[in-house]
């Protein structure tokens, strides 16, 4: 049965007419995060320091010229920005390719997984306001396919038979900060708690500041965190960015 809050937004089951919305949404809410990754990256005291030593050498060997001091600090700039890109762009297509290349069927079709969508009355027409999918770990092959930011099998070794992971917690940025992902992850937690699971697994990255603090308040705990990505090492290295892993356990 939909869920309904108080700007009349209702949580139901995907359905094969929401696809180019659902697919714009996801892509929007991971790409979101690459400009907070940059800036995040560009304030720690490492890239500080190299930035203004490529600034000061461009400033050198063009003959005090503050325009080649630009550049060469804006070229620092650039790597690091498309570094973070390239995480994100690199975890994007992953999954474009894998999971939400056919909804019904990886999430619909098998009792331990769902997905849903989240709707909104505007001028008189529903909008997709946000989406949330949940993989469980009761059959194996679904362990296979959920490979998580690390470009690799998600480690549930000691989770399998007993957990469920969120895939994707996606908010309409206009639509945020009503409530909606608190509602949307309480969906997860008790359609998790009806499939008979021990625990909800999170999986979310350091820039996503607003979600993981959202996630500590309904009770999920962090985990682990570690830097290593789908990406290469140096990009991972250059992008600073955490994976963090939250749980909750039901």
């Amino acid at each position: 049965m939909a869920q309904k809050n108080n700007f009349q937004c209702s949580i139901r089951p995907y359905m094969a007419s929401d696809r180019d919305s659902v697919i714009s949404l996801f892509r929007f809410g991971i790409l979101e995060h690459v400009y907070p990754a940059f800036f995040k990256a560009m304030s720690h005291p490492d890239n500080v320091g190299i930035a203004l030593s490529f600034s000061m050498a461009g400033y050198v060997l063009g003959g005090s010229s503050y325009i080649l001091a630009f550049l060469f600090g804006g070229a620092w700039a650039a790597l690091v920005y498309y570094c973070c890109h390239e995480i994100y762009d690199g975890y994007l297509r992953r999954k474009l390719d894998m999971e939400m290349a056919d909804i019904q069927a990886n999430f619909l079709d098998n009792p331990v997984n769902s997905f849903w969508v989240a709707e909104v009355e505007v001028d008189g027409q529903d909008k997709l306001a946000g989406l949330m999918a949940v993989m469980g770990m009761k059959c194996g092959p679904m362990s296979d396919m959920c490979d998580g930011w690390n470009g690799g099998t998600v480690d549930v070794a000691s989770l399998e038979g007993s957990a469920g992971e969120m895939f994707k917690l996606v908010i309409s940025f206009p639509l945020r900060r009503k409530g909606l992902g608190t509602q949307l992850t309480e969906k997860a937690i008790e359609f998790c708690k009806e499939q008979g699971l021990s625990r909800l697994v999170i999986e979310t990255t350091s820039s996503h500041i607003a979600a993981i603090s959202m996630f500590r308040k309904l009770g999920f705990v962090q985990t682990s965190s570690h830097s290593s990505t789908h990406a290469n090492r140096w990009i991972s290295k250059l992008a600073r960015i955490s994976v963090i892993r939250m749980e909750k356990f039901l």
